[in-house]
C-alpha cells in the first residue's frame, strides 16, 4: 500500500476509534501522553521510520499532514459543551453536567471533573463557560 492509502485509512478508522467517547473525557496528564504515543506510533509505522532514526515527531506530523490528536479532542470537547447546555433537563448528559453530590466528600485532592477542565483552561481569558 503506498502512504496516501494508509494515511487515508488512519484518517477514516483509526483517529475516530481514538476519539470515541471522547466528549464526556476528563484527560489527564498520563492520558494525553498516552493518546499522543498511540497516534505517533501508528504515524510512524506508516512512514516506516523507527524509533532509532530519531525523528522529531513535528517532521513525522508535518510530513504527514495529521494534527494532534489531544488538541483535536480538546476542539471536540468544547463543541459538545454548547451543545449540552441546550439539552432539555430530562436528557441524561444535562443532568450529569448539572448534578451536585451531597454530603461529605473523600480526603484527599479532590478529583477532576468534566466542567473543570473549561474552568481552569479559560480562567485567564476571562471566557468561563457557565455549565448552568
Amino acid at each position: 500500500m503506498n502512504k496516501e492509502s494508509k494515511l487515508r485509512i488512519h484518517n477514516v478508522t483509526a483517529k475516530e476509534v481514538l476519539k470515541f467517547g471522547s466528549e464526556a473525557w476528563v484527560l489527564k496528564k498520563g492520558e494525553k501522553q498516552r493518546l499522543e504515543a498511540t497516534q505517533m506510533k501508528f504515524l510512524r509505522h506508516l512512514l516506516g521510520i523507527t524509533k532509532p532514526d530519531k525523528e522529531n515527531n513535528r517532521c513525522i506530523r508535518g510530513e504527514t499532514g495529521a494534527q494532534n490528536k489531544v488538541k483535536k479532542i480538546k476542539q471536540y470537547q468544547e463543541k459538545w459543551l454548547p451543545h449540552v447546555q441546550r439539552m432539555d433537563t430530562n436528557r441524561i448528559p444535562k443532568q450529569a453536567l448539572q448534578y451536585k453530590p451531597e454530603g461529605r466528600r473523600n480526603i484527599g485532592r479532590p478529583r477532576k471533573r468534566w466542567r473543570d477542565q473549561f474552568h481552569f483552561e479559560d480562567q485567564g481569558k476571562g471566557n468561563t463557560p457557565n455549565p448552568s
